[in-house]
């Protein structure tokens, strides 16, 4: 007797006696793509995130003028989140650590950023045509350290009860001995509205400018990039590092991440980036060295779904 795959193999070579019907494989490639380009088109349109525009320089100075001029200030006098910052911009701290442990410390300053330089003075510096404003700058550059710090400190004082025009193009602060600075920072906003202030900050040389680093450091040491991170649900209360703009949902998997930052320790410490890059170094350590943990790596043994799916497995070891 003749052997089933023998009896297979001779089928299969058998001739066809039925009919036949026309095949079009490039037809039901164009349907078929037809088909999931639609779909693709759809659920762009149903689920994908809003085409926000960016947020500028220019377009903070002219929304939040008053916003701008106080960071302006805070830039100057090296009191702002960037001037106090450390590695890699500044050797203002020494940077997170936990221990001996100094990462930012050991790297050293590797985007070297002078927040009055970069953000105010080197600007300024580049507006032609305004002699009154080069002659305020003069002034400021030519003073004694503690009078430049004195003129900011009343400046910020002023700035903290003042108001912007009608049109958002100037603001009004009230009387005070301000040296150079209402002329200063009045030819810096003026820049900043223009657009001339984004151009200026970019550090790129090249055809194509990639590093903004200077523009996005002075955005976020004033308001403009927490209140609208705040009204697109993305600050870390909120758990906005799994989310996309508003409310769509983004990286799930960032939820192990983002769960330290909402307790304490870690919550309240200056110290919390590196202490939670330090937790989930130890955790995914511990997950890639599972198979060899005795005890740990047996867990799935003693589940009896376990033995059932790998039966065949212990028949042959005769377990």
């Amino acid at each position: 007797m003749r052997s089933r795959e023998r009896l297979a193999e001779e089928e299969s070579y058998r001739e066809w006696k039925g009919g036949y019907r026309s095949y079009d494989i490039v037809k039901e490639a164009c349907i078929a793509f037809g088909v999931v380009l639609a779909l693709a088109v759809v659920l762009t349109i149903l689920f994908s995130s809003p085409d926000e525009k960016p947020s500028t320089v220019q377009s903070w100075a002219r929304t939040d003028p008053v916003d701008f001029v106080t960071t302006a200030t805070t830039e100057l006098d090296g009191s702002s989140g960037t001037g106090g910052y450390g590695p890699p911009y500044n050797h203002a701290s020494e940077g997170q650590h936990i221990l001996f442990i100094r990462p930012q410390k050991w790297l050293g300053v590797s985007h070297p950023v002078d927040t009055a330089q970069d953000f105010v003075l080197a600007p300024l510096r580049a507006i032609t045509g305004q002699p009154t404003l080069q002659a305020a700058v003069t002034a400021y550059e030519s003073a004694s350290p503690d009078q430049q710090a004195k003129w900011t400190t009343a400046y910020e004082n002023g700035l903290a009860k003042a108001n912007a025009t009608g049109d958002n193009t100037a603001i009004s602060v009230p009387t005070g001995n301000y040296g150079p600075l209402p002329t200063m920072m009045s030819g810096l906003l003026g820049f900043a509205q223009s657009g001339g202030l984004d151009g200026a900050l970019l550090t790129s040389k090249q055809f194509y400018q990639t590093d903004y680093t200077k523009p996005l450091l002075f955005m976020a040491d004033g308001g403009v990039l927490s209140n609208r991170a705040q009204a697109e649900h993305l600050l870390g209360g909120q758990w906005g590092m799994m989310n996309e703009t508003g409310s769509y949902p983004g990286q799930v998997w960032l939820w192990l991440y983002t769960f330290w930052y909402q307790i304490k320790p870690f919550s309240t410490s200056a110290n919390a980036d590196i202490l939670v890059m330090a937790i989930m170094g130890v955790l995914s350590l511990a997950l890639v060295l599972i198979p060899f943990i005795p005890g740990v790596r047996d867990i799935p043994r003693w589940i009896p779904i376990y033995r059932l799916i790998w039966r065949e497995h212990y028949r042959s070891l005769g377990t």
